[in-house]
């Protein structure tokens, strides 16, 4: 069976991967290694402090389920924020 877990439109990782990492500091979660939580995490994603670069790197193995699904619940919440308001 074929996985149905493609990207549409491939060029959205970049933004969503961004999004994760915006989401986590909002909820005030610790990702990454030393001097994530020094970063100014509101101008993170702007200034590509915690873009690409730190997806490389980031770790998220010593979150909860309950803390990983909540950013990624709130990234849901964000698409279909984002596609309701394109009908409209």
């Amino acid at each position: 069976m074929a996985s149905s877990n493609r990207k549409i439109i491939p060029e959205s990782r970049h933004v969503l991967n961004q999004w994760k990492y915006e989401i986590a500091a909002e909820f005030g979660l610790a990702i990454g290694g030393a001097g994530i939580g020094s970063a100014d995490t509101e101008f993170a994603g702007e200034l590509g402090a915690m873009g690409t670069g730190m997806s490389r790197g980031g770790s998220w193995g010593h979150l909860t389920s309950r803390e990983n699904g909540s950013v990624g619940g709130e990234i849901t919440k964000r698409l279909v924020a984002k596609a309701q308001e394109g009908l409209f």
